[in-house]
Parts: structure tokens; C-alpha cells; sequence
């Protein structure tokens, strides 16, 4: 287990701020350490939540060229069929995975291959549960395209919390399955379109680990 990169400098900045209010407590009430504790407490409550936040399990993906792996930790919240209108343009069956600020918030590869499209939208920060969220929140789309050509597009959509998203990808850009791709900050939402004869391996309510769990099976 490690702290992701996005979190390092925030959590120090987090950890001085913190420490001053402590300081400042405790000379400010000297004759009340029943003040001075319940802040200390406090504080600890608040830097150890926001630490979680932001840790970065190490895995080991079980590469499988067939196999579509969750792309983040969470619960699956969709699984329909649906028309992509931004890239691929056809029918998709859709499944979504909602994070929420006690998951891992790593974005993982669900697939071995090279990004051929990639995308960042600005917009609102509607819940990620929202219907209109997938289409009107800040969000990135990033298309890969498998060794045997199939295209798998993924969504990441910021929440009501989650104003901050990270990708680390380019156009032309080679990804394992499992690589870590980008980190969308305290809970969001990760859409996957996949083709329509993938066989679905998760259920409505699944919980799912990033990098891990199989999502889906293609041909």
C-alpha cells in the first residue's frame, strides 16, 4: 500500500494547517485540555479520511486478452444497452461503476491496448448517480483499441465531491491491462461501453476492484 501521487502534496499542506490549529488550541485554552483533546481528535478523524482517499493499493491483474477487468474499485450501478453518440457511434451494452469516497479511486486499463481516441469535456457536477451526469458532467472519454481490434470506450465522470480528474494518457499511447490510467478525486463514476456480444460476468450491486474483477468476456 502507498499514497497515490495526486494526494502527497495536499496531505502535507493538509497535516501543516492541522497541526497549527492544534498549536494554536493549545496555547489558546491552557486551562482547558478537554478543548484541546476533542480538537486533536477531530483533526485526526479528518486527516485519516482524507489519507484513505488517497491510497494506492498495489495488484496483480490476471491478464486475460478476452477478459474485460473493472476499471476502478466500486459498485456497478448500470449494466443496459445503450448508443454511444461521442466516438463509436452504435449500440453498446453500458456498465457503470460508481466510486464512492471510501473506494480506491485509481482508474485501471480494462484492456491491453493503444488509446486511439481520448477526449476531456468540461461541464457541471451534477451526482454521478444522475442520469444526465454521463453527458453533462466534467468527464474524459478515452477509446482503446484491443491487439484483435475491438474498441472498448471508458468514461470517467466527476461527481458532486469529485472536481478533480487526472488521465495519463495520449493518443497512440500502449497500455497493459491492469495500468493504472488515471485518479478522479474523492468518489465519481467509471462508464465502459463494450460491444453487444460481450458476455456480462457482473451483476447490478456488484462490488468490483479495479484491475481485477472481470466485467465482461469477448468474443
Amino acid at each position: 500500500m502507498s499514497i497515490h501521487k495526486e494526494g502527497r502534496v495536499l496531505l502535507v499542506v493538509l497535516l501543516i494547517i492541522l497541526t497549527i490549529i492544534n498549536v494554536m488550541v493549545y496555547f489558546g485554552f491552557p486551562d482547558q485540555p478537554i478543548v484541546f483533546r476533542l480538537v486533536l481528535g477531530v483533526t485526526i478523524v479528518l486527516f485519516l479520511l482524507v489519507l484513505q482517499f488517497f491510497r494506492n493499493p498495489r495488484i496483480i491483474t490476471p491478464v486475460n486478452d478476452r477478459h474485460v477487468v473493472a476499471p476502478a474499485d466500486g459498485k456497478v450501478v448500470v449494466i443496459e444497452e445503450t448508443t454511444e453518440t461521442e466516438y463509436l457511434k452504435d449500440r453498446r451494452i453500458q456498465i457503470s461503476i460508481f466510486m464512492s469516497p471510501v473506494n480506491v479511486h485509481v482508474n485501471r486499463m480494462p484492456v491491453k491496448g493503444v488509446v486511439e481516441f481520448f477526449k476531456y469535456h468540461a461541464g457541471k457536477y451534477l451526482v454521478a448517480w444522475h442520469p444526465k451526469s454521463s453527458t453533462e458532467n466534467e468527464r474524459t472519454t478515452v477509446v482503446v483499441k484491443t491487439p484483435k481490434g475491438v474498441s472498448i470506450l471508458m468514461r470517467q465522470i466527476a461527481g458532486a465531491l469529485a472536481r478533480r480528474i487526472k488521465w495519463y494518457v495520449k493518443e497512440g499511447e500502449e497500455f497493459e491491462q491492469g495500468q493504472e490510467f488515471g485518479f478522479i478525486k474523492f468518489g465519481s463514476r467509471v462508464d465502459v461501453f463494450l460491444p453487444l456480444t460481450a458476455k456480462v460476468k457482473v451483476d447490478i450491486g456488484q462490488k468490483t476492484k479495479g484491475g481485477m474483477t472481470v466485467l465482461a468476456e469477448l468474443d
